[in-house]
């Protein structure tokens, strides 16, 4: 990110919602009221599972190489053997890679800006990989809502980004939206809180990296308080798990 960037950042010049990190996004694309969020054909199995097949070796070796990416606490993916919601800070173009890394050989899925999808080769890619758009319109919500209610019940994980934009190499946590933890709350699932930590290379990273080095810690899993009413829980959860990330991020 440019100090510049992070200067506004700072005295809050940006807001929290606007994404800093800018694709190009030349192709048209509108989700249809008949969209389907999770593809279960056949054909796209194939193809998702080659293309997995195929992309997780070199994304192993390209996250290891070029930022030096390293995982802490993955057994706490483990405990939750249902369907289960991860969150994390999204500080990095690829940091979303990163995350499906730590459950392969588990598909992780994603709800993702109706934009990635107007980008191109990119598009077909995430697709693939299990990202979906998130609609804009009121009238699709209860469909693609309904799509992450039906991945929880078969035991799949969903992963969030809380913070909503993407803001690359921020070391702060920033203020989280309700959606992640209304549906954890609705479905009863656990929410596993992932923090993405950077740290001054070191040793051959010193050789050629001026970026900071990527560390990703999984925390254990956090269930909502179901004796509280839904608006509580929701916010009482959201505030636990913001929490337990700040504190991991400020170690």
């Amino acid at each position: 990110m440019q100090l510049e960037k992070i200067e506004e950042i700072e005295n809050n010049q940006i807001n929290e919602d606007e994404h800093v990190f800018k694709m190009w996004e030349p192709i048209k694309f509108e989700i249809k009221d008949n969209y389907k969020y999770v593809n279960n054909g056949i054909i796209f199995k194939f193809f998702s599972t080659l293309l997995y097949i195929i992309v997780i070796p070199l994304l192993i070796i390209i996250n290891k190489t070029l930022y030096g990416f390293k995982v802490y606490g993955k057994k706490n993916l483990k405990i939750i053997k249902k369907g289960k919601i991860t969150v994390s800070n999204h500080v990095h173009p690829m940091d979303c890679t990163m995350n499906a890394l730590c459950l392969v050989p588990h598909s992780l899925y994603f709800p993702t800006l109706e934009t990635n999808f107007k980008i191109p080769v990119v598009r077909h890619i995430i697709r693939l990989l299990h990202a979906f758009p998130i609609p804009s319109k009121n009238s699709q919500k209860k469909q693609f809502f309904n799509a992450i209610y039906e991945l929880l019940d078969k035991n799949k994980t969903v992963h969030f980004y809380p913070e909503a934009s993407l803001w690359p190499y921020y070391k702060k946590l920033r203020k989280f939206k309700n959606g992640a933890f209304d549906i954890a709350v609705k479905k009863d699932v656990a929410i596993i809180p992932m923090v993405y930590k950077f740290v001054k290379p070191h040793g051959i990273w010193k050789l050629y990296k001026k970026k900071p080095l990527i560390e990703l810690h999984i925390l254990e899993p956090i269930y909502s308080d179901m004796n509280l009413k839904n608006k509580e829980a929701v916010n009482n959860l959201k505030e636990k798990v913001h929490k337990v990330m700040e504190e991991e991020l400020n170690k």
